[in-house]
């Protein structure tokens, strides 16, 4: 059983993935570099109790990290409690597989590069938009061949609410959700600031996603993941489909695609 591990800027998010590359389960814990491995284990340790699973039911251990001080301590509870030293996503021998057509390919993150994989499995021989709502929102053009040809980077929602509250001192902290109407004239301060964030977010993601389509010039199908995407899901005009596993799904498919490679 494969152990994906992909580690984003504010969650850390592990799968156990069976030998036909399906999730079994999935699990998170918030992002710390100075997190050892020690206590990694002791955590996953206990979930895997939970779901009937042990240690050594893990036979390979994948990771795609964005956080490069966090990616020792990952590697240091793979080999030390699972036996395993651990693949890295975009490191010898597991190399993408997919043009990077950018001007620095090595500085584009890895989950981004995975999510691409993920998007042509998904959407072959067609072009895509992916969004991945997260500390950042991106915004990524796969072509119909499986190329990653660039996008944008946005601030995340949570980014742009906590700068709104840790700016403005009478302002209160507010939960992310959409507002109770479609109006957009709001009527007390908490209602004006849902209305604000919510709605000038879809207006930032249609905004992106028309400019992006009419570059591209072509059919192109939209797929959101990430924690906040379902958050957004209820306006069915904006994505064709919602894959909240699409990190995960990458990283499985990438770690298959170096296996047959093998």
């Amino acid at each position: 059983m494969l152990l994906a591990v992909d580690n984003g800027n504010t969650n850390v998010k592990f799968a156990l993935v069976d030998d036909a590359g399906e999730i079994e389960q999935r699990w998170r814990i918030a992002t710390d570099a100075r997190r050892t491995a020690d206590e990694y284990a002791v955590w996953l340790d206990q979930l895997l109790q939970m779901e009937g699973h042990k240690r050594s039911d893990i036979d390979a251990v994948i990771i795609a990290t964005v956080v490069p001080r966090a990616l020792h301590n990952l590697q240091v509870l793979s080999q030390k409690y699972f036996g395993i030293d651990a693949l890295v996503a975009g490191r010898e021998p597991v190399s993408w597989g997919i043009a990077l057509k950018v001007d620095e390919p090595r500085a584009l993150g890895a989950d981004r590069a995975v999510n691409a994989i993920a998007a042509q499995a998904l959407e072959p021989r067609v072009d895509k938009i992916v969004i991945s709502f997260g500390t950042a929102t991106t915004f990524d053009h796969i072509g119909a061949d499986g190329s990653y040809l660039g996008g944008s980077i946005a601030p995340g929602i949570n980014l742009s609410l906590d700068a709104l509250y840790n700016a403005a001192a009478m302002l209160p902290r507010i939960a992310i959700e959409p507002p109770p109407s479609q109006s957009v004239i709001g009527r007390d301060t908490v209602g004006q600031m849902q209305i604000g964030i919510y709605f000038g977010y879809v207006g930032l993601i249609e905004g992106l996603l028309g400019r992006m389509k009419s570059e591209i010039g072509r059919p192109v199908k939209v797929i959101a993941t990430g924690g906040l995407a379902a958050l957004f899901q209820q306006h069915s005009h904006l994505f064709d489909r919602v894959e909240p596993d699409l990190t995960l799904r990458g990283l499985a498919k990438l770690y298959a695609n170096r296996e047959g490679g093998a």
